[in-house]
C-alpha cells in the first residue's frame, strides 16, 4: 500500500516539476525565485506546483506586480526561498549522514550545518546580495537573523518527522530507497508549514523579503529595488526599506531577541524529543 502512494507521489512530482520549469520561463518572477519555485515542487511534488500557480504564476499579462502584492504571497515567496536552499543543505547532510553511520545527534548537527550554511550564505546572501548594494558581506549581515530564525522553525518540524518517520518506515534510512526520499518529502513539506507564521512575522517587518516581478530586459533585482509603478506600492515600500538597512526602525532589538530565543527554544525541544524518541 505505502509503496503504491510512493509511486504515485514520485509520478506526480517528476510532472509538477517539469511543468512548473517549463511554465515559470514565462513568468516575470526573479531567476533565483524561479529556481526556488522549481527545488520546492521537487521536494514537495504537486503541493509545491498548486503554490507556485496560486501564488506565483502571472494570472494576466501585465497583472505579476499586482496579483504578487498581497500579503500571503509575499509570506509564500519568503518561506518558499528559505526551505528552496535550507533544504539543499539538509538533504545533503541527510545522505552523508546516513552513508557515514553518523549518530542521531551528528546527523542533526550536520543537517543544520550544511542547511543554515547554504540557505544563508548562498540562496540568501550571495544570489540577494544586489538588495545589498551588490556588497555580500552587508547581505551576509543582513539576512543572518532572518535566516536563523526561519531555519529554526524549518529544522524544528523536520526533525521529529524524520525521526519518527524513519523509525516507522522500514528501509527509510536508506538513501538509496523511495522510503527515504519520501520520508524527506514531507519532512520538507513539513518544515515548509511550520517556517510559514515566522516568515509572515517576518515579511510584515521588513525583515525579509518576498514575491518581486522583473519584466524582460530588467535587471534581476530591479523590481526589489524600487516601487513598482503598476500599484504594487506595499511590496515596493518593504524593498525599499530592505535595502535601505532600516529593520532596527520596523521592530526593536528586544523583540528581534525574543523571536530568535523562541525559535532556539522550539528547535531545542524538538531535537530533544526526536533523541529521546531514537534512543
Amino acid at each position: 500500500m505505502l509503496s503504491g502512494v510512493m509511486l504515485l507521489w514520485f509520478i506526480l512530482t517528476a510532472i509538477s516539476v517539469l511543468f512548473v520549469a517549463i511554465d515559470s520561463i514565462k513568468t516575470p518572477e526573479s531567476p533565483v525565485l524561479k529556481w526556488g519555485f522549481i527545488l520546492l515542487t521537487a521536494y514537495t511534488g504537486p503541493i509545491g506546483a498548486f503554490l507556485y500557480v496560486l501564488g506565483c504564476r502571472e494570472p494576466l499579462p501585465g497583472l505579476h506586480e499586482q496579483y504578487t502584492t498581497t500579503r500571503w504571497r509575499q509570506v509564500l515567496g519568503s518561506t518558499m526561498h528559505c526551505v528552496a536552499g535550507d533544504g539543499l543543505g539538509i538533504l545533503a547532510g541527510a545522505i552523508i549522514g546516513a552513508l557515514i553511520h553518523l549518530s542521531r545527534p551528528g546527523e542533526i548537527i550536520l543537517e543544520y550545518v550544511l542547511g543554515f550554511g547554504f540557505g544563508w550564505m548562498i540562496f540568501q546572501a550571495l544570489f540577494m546580495k544586489a538588495s545589498s548594494g551588490g556588497s555580500f558581506y552587508k547581505a551576509l549581515k543582513n539576512t543572518f537573523i532572518p535566516e536563523l530564525v526561519s531555519m529554526n522553525y524549518l529544522m524544528a518540524a523536520m526533525v521529529l518527522v524524520t525521526t519518527f518517520g524513519m523509525r516507522m518506515v522500514p528501509q527509510s534510512t536508506n538513501p538509496v530507497s523511495m522510503e527515504f526520499w519520501f520520508i524527506m518529502s514531507m519532512a520538507l513539506l513539513t518544515g515548509f508549514i511550520a517556517a510559514y507564521p515566522i516568515n509572515w512575522w517576518l515579511v510584515s517587518n521588513h525583515l525579509k523579503h518576498g514575491m518581486m516581478t522583473v519584466r524582460p530586459g530588467q535587471d534581476a533585482h530591479a523590481g526589489m529595488q524600487e516601487p513598482p509603478a503598476t500599484g504594487h506600492s506595499e511590496h515596493g515600500r518593504a524593498m525599499e526599506e530592505h535595502n535601505s538597512d532600516s529593520h532596527s526602525n520596523q521592530v526593536s532589538s528586544n523583540m528581534i531577541g525574543f523571536m530568535v530565543l523562541l525559535s532556539i527554544i522550539i528547535f531545542g525541544i524538538s531535537t530533544a524529543i526526536a533523541l529521546m524518541y531514537s534512543a
